[in-house]
Protein backbone atom coordinates (compact mmCIF):
# COMPACT_ATOMS: atom_id res chain seq x y z
CA UNK A 1 0.00 0.00 0.00
CA UNK A 2 1.62 3.82 -1.06
CA UNK A 3 1.04 6.47 1.58
CA UNK A 4 1.96 9.05 -0.71
CA UNK A 5 0.87 9.43 -4.72
CA UNK A 6 2.47 12.78 -5.14
CA UNK A 7 5.78 14.94 -3.32
CA UNK A 8 3.12 17.49 -2.30
CA UNK A 9 1.15 14.71 -0.60
CA UNK A 10 4.63 14.25 1.76
CA UNK A 11 4.77 17.58 2.62
CA UNK A 12 1.40 18.12 3.44
CA UNK A 13 0.53 15.37 5.18
CA UNK A 14 0.42 14.79 9.04
CA UNK A 15 2.72 12.14 10.10
CA UNK A 16 1.33 11.31 13.51
CA UNK A 17 -2.42 10.88 12.18
CA UNK A 18 -1.26 8.70 8.88
CA UNK A 19 0.72 6.24 11.58
CA UNK A 20 -2.00 6.67 13.91
CA UNK A 21 -4.42 4.75 11.86
CA UNK A 22 -2.17 1.52 11.00
CA UNK A 23 -2.46 -1.66 12.33
CA UNK A 24 1.21 -2.31 12.74
CA UNK A 25 2.11 2.02 13.73
CA UNK A 26 6.13 1.08 13.88
CA UNK A 27 5.97 -0.91 10.20
CA UNK A 28 3.73 1.70 8.90
CA UNK A 29 6.27 4.46 9.66
CA UNK A 30 8.93 2.19 8.12
CA UNK A 31 7.04 2.11 4.83
CA UNK A 32 6.64 6.02 5.31
CA UNK A 33 9.91 6.51 5.80
CA UNK A 34 11.04 4.23 2.73
CA UNK A 35 8.80 6.43 0.69
CA UNK A 36 9.95 9.70 1.46
CA UNK A 37 13.31 8.37 0.90
CA UNK A 38 12.30 8.03 -2.60
CA UNK A 39 10.57 11.00 -2.89
CA UNK A 40 13.15 12.92 -1.87
CA UNK A 41 15.88 10.53 -4.48
CA UNK A 42 13.59 11.95 -7.15
CA UNK A 43 13.34 15.33 -6.05
CA UNK A 44 17.04 15.38 -5.75
CA UNK A 45 17.45 14.10 -9.66
CA UNK A 46 14.78 16.88 -10.68
CA UNK A 47 16.97 19.80 -8.90
CA UNK A 48 19.82 18.70 -10.57
CA UNK A 49 17.80 18.44 -13.92
CA UNK A 50 16.59 21.56 -13.56
CA UNK A 51 20.41 22.87 -12.75
CA UNK A 52 21.43 20.92 -15.62
CA UNK A 53 19.02 22.24 -17.84
CA UNK A 54 20.02 26.58 -16.48
CA UNK A 55 23.54 25.64 -17.20
CA UNK A 56 23.24 24.46 -20.54
CA UNK A 57 21.01 27.86 -21.42
CA UNK A 58 23.76 29.61 -19.85
CA UNK A 59 26.08 28.71 -22.01
CA UNK A 60 24.12 28.65 -25.12
CA UNK A 61 23.38 32.35 -24.52
CA UNK A 62 26.64 32.64 -23.98
CA UNK A 63 27.83 31.01 -27.46
CA UNK A 64 25.07 33.31 -29.23
CA UNK A 65 26.38 36.34 -26.90
CA UNK A 66 29.69 35.80 -29.02
CA UNK A 67 28.10 35.11 -32.31
CA UNK A 68 26.25 38.33 -32.28
CA UNK A 69 29.32 40.48 -31.32
CA UNK A 70 31.21 38.24 -34.49
CA UNK A 71 28.61 39.77 -37.19
CA UNK A 72 28.76 43.13 -35.52
CA UNK A 73 32.47 43.10 -35.53
CA UNK A 74 32.06 41.39 -39.52
CA UNK A 75 29.32 44.24 -40.10
CA UNK A 76 32.25 46.61 -39.48
CA UNK A 77 35.00 45.31 -41.85
CA UNK A 78 32.24 44.90 -44.45
CA UNK A 79 31.34 48.61 -44.00
CA UNK A 80 35.26 49.66 -44.10
CA UNK A 81 35.70 47.59 -47.21
CA UNK A 82 32.81 49.76 -48.79
CA UNK A 83 30.68 46.33 -49.24
CA UNK A 84 27.20 48.48 -47.70
CA UNK A 85 25.26 44.90 -48.80
CA UNK A 86 27.14 42.43 -46.89
CA UNK A 87 27.34 44.82 -44.13
CA UNK A 88 23.14 45.17 -44.02
CA UNK A 89 23.27 41.50 -44.53
CA UNK A 90 25.88 41.36 -41.21
CA UNK A 91 23.73 43.71 -39.15
CA UNK A 92 20.49 41.37 -39.85
CA UNK A 93 22.74 38.32 -38.73
CA UNK A 94 23.45 39.95 -36.08
CA UNK A 95 20.10 41.17 -34.67
CA UNK A 96 18.39 37.49 -35.37
CA UNK A 97 21.07 36.30 -33.55
CA UNK A 98 19.90 38.88 -30.43
CA UNK A 99 16.88 38.07 -31.16
CA UNK A 100 17.58 34.14 -30.28
CA UNK A 101 19.88 35.49 -27.31
CA UNK A 102 16.19 37.03 -25.86
CA UNK A 103 14.51 33.86 -26.46
CA UNK A 104 17.13 32.26 -24.41
CA UNK A 105 17.17 34.53 -21.77
CA UNK A 106 13.15 34.23 -20.96
CA UNK A 107 14.12 30.33 -21.03
CA UNK A 108 16.64 30.52 -18.35
CA UNK A 109 14.64 33.00 -16.13
CA UNK A 110 12.09 29.98 -16.73
CA UNK A 111 14.31 27.21 -15.43
CA UNK A 112 15.96 29.17 -12.86
CA UNK A 113 12.24 29.58 -11.27
CA UNK A 114 12.11 25.86 -11.87
CA UNK A 115 14.92 24.88 -10.04
CA UNK A 116 13.95 27.34 -7.49
CA UNK A 117 10.63 25.74 -6.47
CA UNK A 118 12.14 22.26 -6.93
CA UNK A 119 14.72 23.22 -4.27
CA UNK A 120 11.91 24.40 -1.88
CA UNK A 121 10.37 21.25 -2.62
CA UNK A 122 13.25 18.94 -1.65
CA UNK A 123 13.96 20.82 1.11
CA UNK A 124 10.62 20.32 2.55
CA UNK A 125 10.69 16.73 1.65
CA UNK A 126 14.27 16.83 3.45
CA UNK A 127 12.21 18.32 6.87
CA UNK A 128 9.60 16.03 6.31
CA UNK A 129 11.84 12.84 6.24
CA UNK A 130 13.73 14.31 9.26
CA UNK A 131 10.77 14.51 11.32
CA UNK A 132 9.83 11.01 10.01
CA UNK A 133 12.50 10.12 11.65
CA UNK A 134 12.16 11.72 15.08
CA UNK A 135 9.22 10.35 14.89
CA UNK A 136 10.26 6.72 14.82
CA UNK A 137 13.56 7.31 17.17
CA UNK A 138 10.53 9.05 19.35
CA UNK A 139 8.88 5.29 19.29
CA UNK A 140 11.79 3.56 19.58
CA UNK A 141 13.15 5.40 22.69
CA UNK A 142 9.21 4.80 24.33
CA UNK A 143 9.90 1.08 23.56
CA UNK A 144 7.46 0.87 20.62
CA UNK A 145 9.32 -2.36 18.46
CA UNK A 146 10.95 -1.37 15.06
CA UNK A 147 9.37 -3.39 12.31
CA UNK A 148 12.58 -3.99 10.19
CA UNK A 149 16.40 -3.85 10.29
CA UNK A 150 16.18 -1.26 8.13
CA UNK A 151 14.02 1.18 10.34
CA UNK A 152 17.28 0.76 13.07
CA UNK A 153 19.60 1.72 10.44
CA UNK A 154 16.97 4.79 9.79
CA UNK A 155 17.41 5.50 13.50
CA UNK A 156 20.92 5.55 14.13
CA UNK A 157 21.53 8.10 11.19
CA UNK A 158 22.97 11.20 12.73
CA UNK A 159 19.79 13.85 13.18
CA UNK A 160 19.54 15.93 11.80
CA UNK A 161 20.03 15.03 8.12
CA UNK A 162 23.35 16.52 6.26
CA UNK A 163 22.45 19.74 5.01
CA UNK A 164 24.25 21.65 1.87
CA UNK A 165 26.95 24.57 2.81
CA UNK A 166 24.94 27.17 1.78
CA UNK A 167 22.06 26.56 3.72
CA UNK A 168 24.61 25.95 6.75
CA UNK A 169 25.35 29.17 6.19
CA UNK A 170 22.13 30.67 6.29
CA UNK A 171 21.55 28.95 9.90
CA UNK A 172 24.67 29.95 11.16
CA UNK A 173 23.92 33.51 10.02
CA UNK A 174 20.41 33.00 11.84
CA UNK A 175 21.86 31.74 14.54
CA UNK A 176 24.18 34.94 15.10
CA UNK A 177 21.47 37.28 14.18
CA UNK A 178 19.25 35.09 17.18
CA UNK A 179 22.20 36.21 19.64
CA UNK A 180 22.64 39.33 18.98
CA UNK A 181 18.75 39.95 19.68
CA UNK A 182 18.63 38.32 22.86
CA UNK A 183 21.69 40.22 24.28
CA UNK A 184 20.20 43.54 23.97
Amino acid sequence: MSFFSRLSDIVSCKLDELVAHQADPASAMARIISEIEEGLAGARRSVAAAGNSEERLQSERAERQKQAAWWANQARQELAADHEDDARQALMRKKETEDLVAGIEQQIAAASSTRAHLTTTMRAIEARLAEARRIQQERLAQGTPVASARSETVVAETFPPAVDTTRAAQIEAELEALKRELKK
